[in-house]
Formats: structure tokens, C-alpha cells, sequence
């Protein structure tokens, strides 16, 4: 899939992650980035249009896809991450991860398969994690929508295949983004991640977006998401950082 000359929308691109693909998407030559945000106010980024979008909510899902006919890029990024458990966990945030990873990822390809069929196929990349292979105490409700959102993102490769459509998962590990950083503040003795553990945002967005070009169906950004892949062969066990070092 060739990103020069392409129309994408990248959603949650307010920061992190988003907005590095948003801005990288530009550098790269794109011919349009729709930087999508719940509060888009907070986008800040030259060269971008900028929509307004709740990947949870169906009218302005439905909203999005009107305004953006153009698009065959789309990029699933938008994502909480509550630090709930699932035993004990407040169900509302159990949900609202739900709804945001799965249905919400869901809903955004369902609203915009038509627009990508009808601008030549395109290209779908969803954002997932080493935690759609493996679970992590504390953070579970996370891990069951990324393993969902994985699945969803397998079996709609087989669904749009025959419009000619690239569906692509990006997997990786800690990365040095500000829901990462709330995250080891709330949840980690002392606020801190071992030295060299967290990646740079702007390589897991490098990888991905060379992953995209070269129609790959499955980018493992790091040792993280290639150990946590390899995991899958044996018994199943928890997220342990110490057990590869970022790439």
C-alpha cells in the first residue's frame, strides 16, 4: 500500500501514538490526514484536518465516514487503558475498554469498508498489543479487548479480502507514551520502568507504517510483540517485562 499520495484517518491522534502517525502520514506525503480526536480542539498539528470523532458513539462514527469519503488508509489507534482487573474490576471500565478496543474498532471498519472499497481497497491497520497474546494482573480488562481486537482483526482480513483491502495488526510492547507513563505511575512500585524497557513512539510508528507499505498482514515492532507471538506455543502466562528487551 503506497502511503504517498493516500488519504488516511487516524483516530485518537491527539497524542501519542496518534499523533505520530498523523504527523509521519504527512511526512511521508500523504496526500490528506484526518487527524480524528473526542476532543478535537486538542489536535495540534499543521497540515492535518482535523474531525471531530467518538469511536464509541455510532452517530459520530457515522458522522466520520460521511465527512471522510475520500479515505484508504484508516488507522484504528484511539484506546483507553484503565488498570482494571476483571474479577474485582468496576465493570463500567470494564466495558468502556470494551467498547473502545472492540466494538469501537469494529464500528469504524464497518463504517468505513465501503469508503475503502470504493477508493481502490486501501489499507485498515488496528493498533493492538503484546497483551492480545498475554494477560497482565491489573491491567486484565485491557488484555481480553487486545486479544479480541486481534481476533477481529484476523477475521476481517478474510471479510474484506475480495474488495482488496490490506488489514493489518500492529503488535509491540511498552512504549513511552503518555497513557504508558500515567500507567506506571498509577500501577508501578516507585512510578518507573526498568532502563531501556520502553520503546520510542515515533519506531513503533516507523515499523508500522514501512509494515503497511510493504503489505504485511501482522508487524511485530519489537521483541516484545515477537516474544509475546512466540509465547503463544506453550503454557499460557502472564505479561513479565523482564522477559525480552525492547527493540
Amino acid at each position: 500500500m503506497r502511503l504517498h499520495g493516500a488519504t488516511a484517518l487516524v483516530t485518537g491522534a491527539n497524542r501519542d501514538l496518534g499523533r505520530h502517525f498523523a504527523e509521519q502520514l504527512l511526512h511521508r506525503g500523504a496526500a490528506k490526514v484526518y487527524a480524528t480526536a473526542r476532543r478535537p480542539e486538542l489536535v495540534d498539528l499543521p497540515g492535518a484536518e482535523v474531525l471531530p470523532l467518538d469511536v464509541t458513539d455510532p452517530a459520530s462514527v457515522a458522522a466520520a465516514a460521511a465527512a471522510a469519503g475520500d479515505v484508504d488508509v484508516l488507522i484504528n489507534n484511539a484506546g483507553v487503558s484503565l488498570g482494571v482487573n476483571l474479577v474485582g474490576g468496576d465493570l463500567d471500565k470494564i466495558r468502556l475498554t470494551l467498547d473502545t478496543h472492540f466494538y469501537g474498532t469494529l464500528a469504524m471498519i464497518r463504517a468505513f469498508a465501503p469508503v475503502l472499497a470504493g477508493n481502490g481497497g486501501g489499507a485498515i491497520l488496528n493498533v493492538l498489543s503484546v497483551l492480545s497474546f498475554q494477560s497482565l494482573v491489573g491491567n486484565n480488562a485491557y488484555a481480553v479487548a487486545k486479544s479480541a481486537q486481534w481476533a477481529l482483526t484476523n477475521g476481517v482480513r478474510l471479510e474484506l479480502a475480495d474488495q482488496g483491502t490490506l488489514v493489518t495488526g500492529l503488535v509491540f510492547g511498552p512504549t513511552a507514551t503518555e497513557t504508558m507513563k500515567a500507567y506506571a505511575d498509577k500501577a508501578l512500585e516507585g512510578g518507573t520502568l526498568p532502563d531501556g524497557v520502553l520503546n520510542d513512539p515515533v519506531d513503533i510508528v516507523r515499523t508500522a507504517l514501512d509494515g503497511v507499505e510493504a503489505g504485511k498482514i501482522e508487524i511485530l515492532a519489537d521483541d516484545f510483540g515477537v516474544a509475546a507471538k512466540a509465547s503463544l506455543t506453550g503454557d499460557p502466562s502472564g505479561f513479565v517485562l523482564e522477559t525480552a528487551s525492547a527493540g
